[in-house]
């Protein structure tokens, strides 16, 4: 069984987890352990007790912990990368692409923990000295979900690591596996001293609720459902806490009658069903503007028709499982919404089977749908796409603001003005150009607005805005 990681040592939980494989469910991937409340406490006393030492480190020391994970997970990057692909259930180019993406993060990281600057102001006061630099924040917990179970906890943890913080690690219940075998990388490559870095793996009930609640947690960063991100913000601001959330997105991909057909399907083909559709940023509504509508449709499910749908790990597979059964429900069930409302399902949201037991479903493109359809309004988080007609770019413009959510959105055209203004009038914290709303670089900030991100951004040089605190200082010379 694998074990947490608490205070520097391997430690059996409370009850076991199987992780089971997507792509075949008599696959058992391995028994993890289960935390409680009162692991978690525990794990959370390490970390505040070891933070002491930590944030005196030398950014030296830290830099050269971050390249040396960075290092390890780059050198195994297709073992790793079969793992995830094996208990998540995204494709191996995908899973391997996943990894590498890891490794990179630290490797940024590294050289951040070295950049982390400060200034000195002209006093208005003859004789003093201002000085502004950055501090550690203290103890950090760390909430990620199951779809990128290695580059989001990554990008997590390495600015954290970096900048000085000591870390508590919740991972997703159903993906383990990932999780433990980065910590294990963590803890090992790393060199930390005992209690700086944590694993604790658990239900969020338990384990989550222990790290929102805790005085000793300075600053919790959460990505996961929208429900679940304001509960978390609400406990965090009522004892003062700093909270950075991401929770999710209803995402936009414009296509006008300019666009370039062969690159308009691409990105969306892409950008709506690759990872299985679950992605935050994927691109789950297609405003179409009606020059190009019913072309844009026959080339879709031409080319829906030609992916191949299968294990995850077997060569040639486009699109790999849904991640659970609990998933599976839900998605089904949002195409079946979208069928009473008034949806035309022109291709796909069907369960198939393989030659292994699995949670196999056709991806499905459905035509004939309003923004005021519930299938337009909500996350549905699997390989579905909505798409909604439009007469002109200004009723697409007002379509693609017309959500809840902000994070990504997304133009295909050959027009300068058109994609200059949707730049400009997106009220996503991301805009695409002729790209799938989804795939972002590891030294950019990643976020979004309205109810799509709360807090800081994440990623990049912008990531110390939430890892560290600003301090003033006044001498007098």
């Amino acid at each position: 069984m694998f074990k947490n990681f608490i205070g520097g040592e391997w430690v059996e939980g409370v009850a076991i987890n199987r992780n089971i494989n997507p792509s075949n469910l008599d696959d058992l991937v391995g028994e993890y352990a289960r935390a409680d409340e009162a692991q978690a406490r525990q794990a959370i006393d390490a970390a505040f007790d070891a933070q002491q030492t930590w944030q005196r480190s030398t950014a030296e020391e830290r830099a050269d912990a971050m390249d040396r994970i960075g290092t390890e997970l780059l050198a195994r990057r297709e073992e790793l990368g079969r793992l995830l692909s094996r208990e998540e259930g995204k494709t191996l180019p995908e899973g391997i692409g996943e990894v590498t993406r890891a490794g990179r993060v630290f490797k940024f990281f590294s050289g951040e923990a070295l950049r982390l600057g400060g200034e000195r102001l002209p006093a208005i006061r003859a004789g003093v000295d201002v000085d502004v630099h950055r501090e550690p924040e203290g103890v950090i917990g760390i909430i990620t979900p199951w779809n990128f179970p290695i580059a989001i906890p990554a990008w997590k943890i390495a600015p954290a690591l970096a900048y000085g913080n000591s870390v508590v690690f919740k991972p997703a219940d159903l993906v383990p596996g990932s999780a433990w075998a980065l910590a294990e990388i963590i803890v090992r490559a790393g060199k930390l001293p005992p209690g700086v870095f944590n694993l604790v793996m658990g239900a969020g009930s338990q384990v989550g609720n222990a790290m929102v609640k805790s005085p000793k947690v300075r600053a919790v960063t959460f990505t996961g459902s929208t429900g679940t991100g304001r509960r978390i913000g609400l406990d965090c601001m009522e004892r003062g806490a700093k909270v950075q959330l991401e929770m999710g997105g209803k995402n936009p991909l414009v296509i006008l009658d300019d666009a370039d057909l062969d690159v308009a399907v691409s990105v969306a083909i892409n950008g709506s069903f690759y990872s299985t559709g679950q992605r935050c940023t994927g691109s789950s509504r297609l405003i179409v503007e009606d020059g190009i509508h019913d072309r844009f449709i026959a080339a879709m499910v031409e080319k829906l028709s030609a992916l191949k749908i299968d294990d995850a790990l077997k060569p040639g597979t486009d699109i790999g499982p849904v991640v659970s059964q609990d998933q599976l429900d839900q998605d089904l069930s949002y195409i079946e919404s979208a069928r009473s409302e008034g949806g035309r399902v022109v291709f796909g949201g069907d369960l198939l089977q393989r030659a292994t037991a699995g949670h196999y479903l056709a991806p499905a493109l459905i035509t004939d749908t309003e923004n005021s359809m519930r299938i337009n309004r909500e996350e549905v988080f699997g390989p579905v796409a909505s798409v909604i007609r439009v007469k002109d770019y200004q009723e697409a413009v007002a379509v693609a603001n017309d959500t809840v959510f902000g994070l990504s959105s997304g133009i295909c055209t050959t027009s300068l003005k058109h994609a200059t203004d949707f730049k400009r009038r997106s009220t996503a914290g991301m805009v695409m150009v002729n790209l799938p709303t989804a795939g972002v670089d590891y030294h950019a900030p990643f976020g979004g607005r309205k109810g799509s991100s709360y807090g800081p951004r994440e990623q990049g040089s912008y990531a110390r805005e939430f890892y560290t605190s600003v301090k003033t200082t006044y001498t007098l010379a």
